[in-house]
């Protein structure tokens, strides 16, 4: 039966618990998590309305960092405040990396079984298609046009053949999209909005179409300065002590500054900022191999919350190789190196919800601050389509090139590729058939 009347206000209490519950709910990755928040928030609580919540997502997908999880954030913030967003942030994101904390524990410990190993040999042919399906899935919605798809082809040479550090091509990108934007407007014009919210009209939500935004909502420099203040503080605090403790060239320290640069860059999803890790942490830092990193991207695929959450996996197992708390205490090694790189790659993302959420009204649409995104958005599809290349090169050639060639990992990979862009299954379908399949090839 329809709603006539305003949904009554949420006490603080009301929402805290649903948080805590959407924490270990949110499957599907970013998709799956947005259409969970929709149904939730907007058709079923009448929370915020419809527009509201379009408005607050198609910001959080012009940022860098999960938009899932900056979503929450932001909402959070809207209904209750600095605390309330803080809250629904953090909640969001706790109940996955104390999951993957338990999962790599486990995964160091027995890895190494014959029958867990025939599980992680099935599952990685199909790690490599699914990184392979997202940049079909990223270059399908943002492509548009002859000039996009250069940008994304001259990503991707940078990416495998020049071996340009990630972090240059997605300034190569933004000055590109900011030329664009110049000389050529109808090539990086915003596409619609997205897709998994267009829904019949809802009775009036709590914070509806017409409601004025409450007084903390308003902009003002002093908020703003209060927040770059604080998250300044919340950065230079922990890492003056990882410093100060262990010595800037410490494991810890190290990742410390390695995830924050990694967190300013993941414009278009997790999946944007995987070549950049895998740049860093398997080939310059040596934190994990380039075999653990598929299986800890299948873990973060499996396990609830935002899928940037396998660099808990990476830091854990970092922590765990480089001993960071001593020989005695592998554990606790990679259960603080796990914190210590969530922290980092979350913190910018609270950031920019709570310093840019009072002016977003004034930059939405503009031109000039989404052409640079949508390039970037452009060249992460090449970057992705590297990284499934580099994947795909370890599944098929695990000695090197010049190793035996897998035919039976490639027939999984092609078999999970079908499943995945032709029967639209799930990842966790594929993932758990594959796993299967490698457990019974394994006996």
């Amino acid at each position: 039966m329809a709603h006539s009347e305003p949904a009554p206000p949420v006490s603080f209490r009301e929402a805290l618990a649903f948080w805590l519950k959407l924490g270990f709910i949110s499957f599907g990755g970013p998709a799956g998590q947005i259409a969970i928040l929709h149904q939730e928030l907007v058709e079923r609580r009448r929370w915020i309305s419809e527009k509201r919540f379009l408005h607050a997502l198609n910001y959080c997908m012009v940022l860098p960092g999960p938009e899932a999880q900056q979503l929450v954030t932001y909402i959070g913030w809207l209904m209750h405040r600095s605390w309330g967003g803080v809250i629904a942030g953090t909640l969001f994101v706790l109940p996955s990396l104390a999951i993957l904390i338990g999962l790599s524990w486990v995964y160091v410990v027995w890895g190494n079984l014959p029958w867990v190993a025939g599980l992680f040999s099935g599952i990685k042919p199909a790690v490599a298609a699914i990184v392979l399906q997202a940049a079909h899935r990223i270059g399908s919605r943002t492509l548009r046009n002859r000039i996009l798809i250069l940008v994304a082809f001259l990503s991707f040479l940078a990416t495998s053949v020049a071996q340009v550090p990630f972090p240059w091509v997605v300034l190569g990108a933004a000055l590109t999209g900011w030329g664009l934007a110049r000389w050529r407007p109808q090539d990086v014009r915003p596409a619609a909005a997205h897709a998994g919210a267009q829904r019949a009209q809802h009775a009036p939500a709590w914070i509806d179409d017409d409601t004025p935004p409450p007084a903390h909502a308003h902009f003002s420099l002093r908020g703003l300065a209060k927040v770059l203040g604080w998250g300044a503080l919340l950065w230079c605090v922990p890492m003056a002590c990882l410093a100060v403790v262990w010595g800037w060239d410490h494991t810890l320290a190290q990742m410390g500054w390695f995830f924050t640069k990694a967190a300013w860059l993941t414009f278009g999803g997790a999946y944007a900022v995987l070549p950049y890790v895998v740049q860093g942490a398997v080939d310059q830092y040596a934190w994990l191999t380039a075999p653990q990193m598929m299986d800890g991207l299948a873990l973060g695929e499996s396990t609830p919350g935002p899928l940037i959450m396998v660099v808990a996996f990476v830091g854990f197992l970092g922590g765990v190789a480089k001993e960071v708390l001593g020989p005695d205490a592998l554990l606790a090694s990679g259960a603080l190196a796990a914190c210590v790189v969530t922290w980092f790659t979350f913190l910018p993302s609270f950031i920019l919800i709570l310093a840019g959420g009072p002016w977003i009204e004034s930059t939405h649409g503009q031109l000039k601050f989404t052409a640079p995104l949508t390039a970037i958005t452009a060249a992460v599809v090449g970057a992705v389509l590297t990284l499934a290349l580099y994947f795909l090169s370890h599944v098929g050639w695990p000695e090197g090139l010049s190793g035996k060639l897998d035919v039976v990992s490639l027939m999984l990979f092609a078999a999970a590729g079908v499943a995945l862009m032709h029967y639209k299954r799930s990842v966790i379908e594929v993932i758990a058939v594959s796993a299967m399949v490698g457990w019974v090839l394994s006996w």
